[in-house]
């Protein structure tokens, strides 16, 4: 009875493989979805993918399989876009199309010492968080508060664990997974503190609210909130509040931390180009006067080696997914409606025929034979099109003004030689991020 039951088993489970394929087959061909590598029931193209460099297995298979190709995540399709031509064309030319916002399971399912080596992660991580605590309630935090504390350990230990090959398989069946212990339950709780956090502040507005001269976000939006409190229909309300105050602190705070993290590990690396940036910020600003953003323009290699670390790190290879927002002819393909849509950014910024020898560090990508500044449309760490990253325009910011300031009164030493540094980031999933490492500043 036992070897019955096994047998049973096994045809049952030959028949579901069966019956998979042929329905895969028929679906597939009526979508007219782009070619890709055949699924497997229920685990998809999972056998295709390293879980610990995913964008590297998606521009394999686009090599195979051309620059559009369809990925199954699980049993969820996904589009792949891979190089400049094709990212432009879905993200620019079709933008309308392509304006859904992609699922990420795993957020989405919880949001329904002076002179001495020491880890830059901390301190870089505070400014940027005290730039956010000063946009969303118009406050900041001394860098021993407690509160401050927890909530830069619950930002950047979610920031690590996001591109987890746990996470990463989360999100091919959430489901499942969501019922089963794992650290996926550690990040959802981290998410939830710091939605409690969000919450905290906004009661606080509440209790002494400044409607018709707001002085934060969380003002403008409880203004917005009551202007439209008879629309049954309005996105401005208290659980939105609290969802989009608690991604500005993840995407706001941890983004540019990773930046300028890799930037000063780069520097290091090279030490030729962190001496060049030396030598132009003092021509130009000198020790004595602070950098401004009007100093900018002026200092065109520095600028070109911001450009060379956010390319060079591509820091979210995959882009955030996106999704159709209609059925979408799409070249001669048909993406179905809410079809997941990858555009990735690591094709676009490592482009060779763009930039020569992209796996190398190399400022000269941003300057011209005269020395000048040299733009260039390839240039897509905050990605493009209407979802593009909100907030560009302040991260570009904060970089340039941390990068100059540390470099204007610091130099860079490291604890090995220069050519023994890792520069491999230790984790690739939906972020690039870099390995650990300690430094010393030395004063200039």
């Amino acid at each position: 009875m036992e070897l019955l039951g096994i047998t049973t088993l096994a045809l049952m489970v030959c028949v579901t493989c069966l019956v998979f394929l042929s329905v895969w087959k028929k679906n597939h061909k009526r979508r007219r979805l782009p070619p890709g590598p055949t699924p497997l029931p229920i685990i998809g193209n999972l056998m295709q993918l390293n879980l610990k460099d995913i964008p590297a297995s998606l521009s394999k298979l686009a090599k195979q399989y051309g620059p559009v190709c369809t990925v199954y995540f699980g049993s969820q399709p996904a589009v792949v876009l891979h190089g400049y031509e094709a990212v432009k064309e879905a993200l620019i030319d079709q933008g309308d199309e392509f304006l859904g916002r992609g699922i990420i399971p795993i957020i989405d399912d919880t949001q329904g010492g002076y002179a001495q080596p020491f880890d830059p992660t901390f301190i870089l991580s505070c400014a940027p968080c005290n730039v956010i605590c000063s946009i969303l309630f118009n406050d900041r935090f001394h860098y021993d508060n407690e509160t401050f504390l927890s909530l830069m350990n619950l930002l950047n230990a979610n920031f690590r664990q996001i591109s987890s090959p746990w996470i990463q398989i989360y999100n091919l069946w959430p489901q499942i997974i969501k019922h089963l212990p794992g650290e996926h339950r550690a990040f959802s709780k981290r998410l939830k503190d710091s939605r409690s956090f969000i919450l905290e502040k906004v009661k606080e507005h509440q209790k002494s609210p400044n409607l018709n001269n707001p002085q934060d976000y969380i003002d403008c939006f409880l203004s917005k909130m009551e202007q439209e409190k008879q629309n049954p229909d309005s996105e401005f309300h208290l659980e939105n509040l609290i969802n989009s105050g608690s991604n500005l602190f993840a995407a706001g705070t941890e983004t540019t931390t990773s930046t300028l993290r890799y930037g000063l590990l780069l520097l290091m690396k090279h030490p030729e180009v962190q001496a060049k940036v030396h030598e132009e910020i003092d021509r130009v600003i000198g020790r004595s006067q602070r950098p401004c953003m009007q100093d900018k323009m002026k200092l065109p290699y520095t600028e070109a080696v911001l450009h060379e670390i956010q390319r060079y790190i591509a820091l979210l290879p995959s882009n955030l997914p996106h999704a159709t927002v209609r059925d979408t002819k799409f070249r001669e393909y048909i993406i179905p409606k809410g079809t997941t849509v990858l555009p990735l950014l690591s094709s676009v910024l490592h482009d060779c025929k763009e930039f020569p020898n992209p796996e190398k560090f190399d400022p000269g990508h941003f300057l011209d034979k005269d020395g000048s500044f040299r733009k260039t449309e390839y240039f897509v760490p905050f990605s493009i099109g209407k979802r593009a990253c909100a907030g560009e325009s302040l991260a570009r910011m904060e970089l340039f003004l941390f990068f100059t300031t540390i470099l204007q009164h610091f130099v860079l030493k490291p604890l090995k030689e220069p050519k023994d540094l890792e520069t491999k980031p230790i984790s690739v999933g939906l972020f690039n991020l870099p390995p650990p490492f300690k430094l010393c500043l030395i004063p200039r």
